[in-house]
């Protein structure tokens, strides 16, 4: 519950040249330093430890693959402050945007991390789950990177046991409820913000009975 309370959850729109894009933003504070938070990261083999292999030239202008999942460019990257990348599962279509920024900001002894994913979304994709299929996945992760700067050290499998624990279960439960507020708040209908909170809810956590 602490883990779910510490991310502030926001959703909008933002003008492209090529239209309209949906931005997904989660902001939370760690307690570790900057540089450390910076160095977990950017740098490959801690990387790994908290999310997935990565694979790649992880500098400006460089290209990165993570392990069965998304790839792209790394666009800016200004130490220990901002980072910028593109993020995109296989090849993108003509038009099709997607990027993520990260900013980190020294507080005290902690460190204020800012995460924004803009992105191009068809809009069947975003009647059915709304924010929540990005917010989730990238709230999970964020606490991959929790466990990792306090010193828990989960392999993937470990982590991925847990995420289907009752505790892992509720977690993703909460954390699909709070992207239904925000897409409310964003000026959805409660009709429209049920709908995406249900079926995100089911998408990451299926009945146990499921075949």
């Amino acid at each position: 519950m602490a883990e779910l309370a510490a991310v502030q959850r926001e959703t909008g729109r933002r003008s492209l040249p090529n239209g309209e894009a949906r931005t997904v933003r989660l902001r939370r504070a760690y307690n570790a330093k900057i540089d450390d938070v910076w160095d977990a990261l950017t740098r490959a083999d801690r990387i790994t430890r908290w999310f997935l292999p990565v694979s790649g030239d992880l500098r400006l202008g460089g290209r990165y693959q993570f392990e069965g999942n998304a790839g792209g460019e790394v666009l800016e990257c200004e130490p220990p402050e901002r980072l910028r990348v593109s993020w995109f599962f296989g090849e993108p279509a003509a038009g099709d945007v997607s990027e993520v920024e990260v900013r980190l900001t020294e507080d005290g002894d902690r460190t204020v991390l800012d995460l924004e994913h803009v992105a191009t979304v068809d809009a069947e994709r975003w009647a059915t789950y709304g924010p929540g299929a990005v917010g989730v996945g990238w709230e999970l992760g964020l606490l991959g990177l929790s466990w990792h700067l306090t010193g828990v050290e989960a392999s993937f499998e470990e982590r991925m046991a847990w995420g289907a624990s009752a505790e892992g279960r509720e977690l993703a439960t909460g954390s699909s409820e709070g992207w239904g507020r925000a897409l409310l708040a964003s000026g959805a209908t409660p009709e429209e913000a049920a709908t995406a909170t249900r079926n995100t809810t089911e998408f990451y956590v299926p009945p146990e009975n499921a075949e």
